[in-house]
């Protein structure tokens, strides 16, 4: 077995992993970045890019049938399912060279593709090499959560690992579970002609605000899609021709059965009591610098046992670079974190919703709104479902929940503003481009000052003073 010594070893090449290797080996530090499986980890191959690929392909048939508001004849698609398969991979593709290992090589990385596991505290073993690095990052991200209902495992169930390699569409795909995933590809299943039942046993959605959740399942509901709450799949049943789950709220019987039950760190056989590292269900324990219990190994992304975003894994990574490579003193937070459901109408949610943010600050807080309805552009493309809605406090705004076109999109600027602590004064005097739907932003920042000026009988009495005055 060969040796080798690294400043750094980062362990997965995921959003997280990729981050802190590339940075780290641009600024002049030796690198070791060990993947066992696809470069780009789950996000690449798996999630985020497939997905949206499925989506983008789904509201393009959705659009041919939805045109008569326009004035164009609607007519129902013919999906060929097999060149959308070949849509999606193309997409990976066209990605994959900026995560590939031979981007990673010349940055000047050595990298090992074989699974990683510790041997001591600061050792690691690939393959036929060991690594004795002075820091070590694991970012091993996280894998479908897979509930233990009687018989799943007895047949072919898919997971957002299976799922995209589908060439034939499902006559009737049943979904486990209601959150972000199971709502995003039930949506893009049904608009590409698929039946499709949810089957939640709590509420679907339930992370965001309730509101703003509720419009997005309306819309679903209204396009087809079954949903079964408050009841969870209690057995499956796998016969020749499909599946069965049986509930308490009845059986379902589909085509095929797809698992979106949530997500578990992937940290298994990774040698963690040969390091002294501690976890716990959600993942690895870390501090609010993201070291775990061992001083030299550090966690990012899923592994961290928080959020599970990719975005919150490369801002891991960004925010552990200054500590790794200049002794800088860090601390990774989430208050200013985004996250979006890419349904139609998009659901957005960054910082505090409404009902947290009334448990953290009581009657100090004010949430204001404005409306896709009274927005010029949202008009023009008959997108006026939908609502921006800020929670203030001290005029500094904490939390922002948006539904509708883009609200992806949207909930960035309110990410900067918690983030930077920007009041709402500096949002209200931005010049948002007309007609766009970030004037929606800045509508809400002055439905904050409204009642401040148009409603203050003093600021009048001013007003009126002042008239009399000037020339």
């Amino acid at each position: 077995m060969r040796t080798m010594e690294a400043d750094i070893c980062v362990i997965g090449a995921g959003s997280g992993g990729l981050t802190v290797a590339s940075g780290a080996a641009q600024m002049g530090a030796k690198v070791v970045l060990i993947e066992a499986n696809e470069m780009g980890g789950d996000c690449l191959n798996f999630g985020c890019v497939p997905s949206k690929a499925l989506i983008a392909t789904a509201r393009h048939a959705h659009a041919m049938r939805s045109g008569g508001i326009y004035g164009i004849a609607p007519v129902e698609p013919e999906v060929d399912f097999a060149a959308v398969h070949d849509h999606i991979h193309g997409v990976i593709a066209a990605i994959a060279p900026v995560d590939s290992q031979e981007r990673f090589e010349g940055m000047g990385c050595t990298v090992i593709r074989a699974h990683a596991r510790f041997v001591s505290e600061r050792e690691v073993e690939a393959g036929d090499t060991r690594i004795r690095a002075r820091r070590i990052v694991l970012a091993t991200g996280s894998r479908p959560a897979v509930p233990p209902v009687e018989g799943l495992t007895d047949g072919p169930y898919l997971t957002n690992e299976t799922l995209f390699d589908l060439k034939e569409l499902p006559e009737h795909l049943l979904i486990i579970g209601g959150g972000n995933i199971g709502c995003e590809m039930a949506q893009a299943f049904r608009r590409l002609g698929a039946r499709v039942t949810v089957i939640e046993g709590g509420t679907p959605l339930a992370k965001d605000d309730p509101e703003n959740a509720e419009l997005v399942l309306e819309t679903m509901k209204g396009e087809g899609v079954s949903f079964v709450t408050g009841h969870h799949a209690d057995k499956v049943e796998w016969t020749e021709g499909g599946v069965t789950v049986r509930t308490g709220a009845g059986t379902y019987s589909g085509s095929h059965l797809l698992v979106a039950a949530g997500r578990a760190p992937a940290l298994d056989d990774l040698g963690l009591e040969a390091a002294g590292i501690e976890r716990d269900k959600k993942g690895l324990k870390v501090d609010d610098t993201l070291q775990t219990t061992n001083r030299r190994v550090y966690a990012v992304g899923d592994a961290a046992g928080g959020m599970q975003f990719t975005h919150l894994a490369g801002y891991h990574g960004s925010t552990l670079i200054r500590r790794l490579l200049f002794g800088l003193p860090v601390k990774a937070k989430t208050s200013h974190m985004p996250w979006a459901t890419y349904t139609s109408p998009e659901l957005a949610q960054c910082g505090l919703t409404e009902k947290e943010a009334r448990e953290a600050h009581g009657d100090a807080v004010e949430v204001v709104t404005s409306t896709y309805s009274e927005n010029d552009r949202a008009e023009a493309e008959r997108r006026t479902e939908g609502r921006v809605k800020v929670m203030v406090v001290g005029g500094r705004p904490v939390g922002a929940s948006i539904v509708g076109e883009s609200a992806g999109d949207l909930i960035a600027l309110w990410s900067l503003a918690i983030s930077a602590k920007l009041k709402m004064s500096q949002i209200s005097g931005m010049v948002a481009p007309y007609p766009t739907l970030s004037e929606l932003n800045k509508r809400a920042a002055g439905a904050y000052f409204s009642p401040r000026l148009f409603d203050n009988p003093n600021v009048k009495r001013v007003v009126r003073a002042v008239q009399r005055i000037l020339p």
